[in-house]
């Protein structure tokens, strides 16, 4: 891809540049490549993340822990805590795989597939691949759990409002 400088910074039909000229502009024109770039991943990386930022409520707070592929082909775990505010819900949802839930902290009451579960700290709780779910903090602190899902690599890890 070319890059395109202004018109101060090409030659001018005859003009001649000296060696050092000739560095700082290769030097200039890297930098101004490296910046472009930098930024054009940037705004990448911040778009590939909104789906997942609109799909966090007010009060929830997701943090990655770890990702590793599998034995079984086109699978990987990932753990993840998640982090509810008092009173706070996740809406329903559903993951392409299994979920096993162990609570950190708090009370979490789970609607699995229309069937309401409550849990406190050290309860631990089964999901199916596919089954819709929701979860909310019904304790008066913060609440956390900490969720294992076994996936199909290369999907979605929550699909929300089903």
């Amino acid at each position: 891809m070319p890059i395109h400088l202004p018109d101060a910074d090409r030659p001018h039909a005859g003009q001649v540049r000296g060696p050092d000229q000739t560095k700082e502009f290769v030097m200039t024109s890297l930098l101004k490549a490296r910046v472009l770039a930098r930024a054009a991943l940037l705004a990448a990386s911040c778009f590939l993340t909104i789906p997942s930022a609109q799909a966090q409520p007010a009060g929830v707070t997701r943090t990655d822990l770890q990702r590793h592929d599998l034995s079984a082909p086109g699978r990987e775990a990932i753990q993840v805590r998640v982090d509810l505010a008092p009173g706070v819900a996740f809406p329903n949802h559903t993951h392409p795989g299994e979920e096993i839930i162990y609570v950190l902290t708090g009370t979490i009451e789970y609607d699995v597939a229309g069937k309401p579960v409550t849990l406190k700290a050290g309860d631990v709780l089964f999901i199916p691949a596919g089954t819709v779910h929701a979860a909310k903090n019904v304790g008066s602190g913060n609440a956390a759990e900490l969720a294992t899902y076994i996936v199909e690599k290369g999907k979605p890890l929550v699909v929300l409002g089903r």
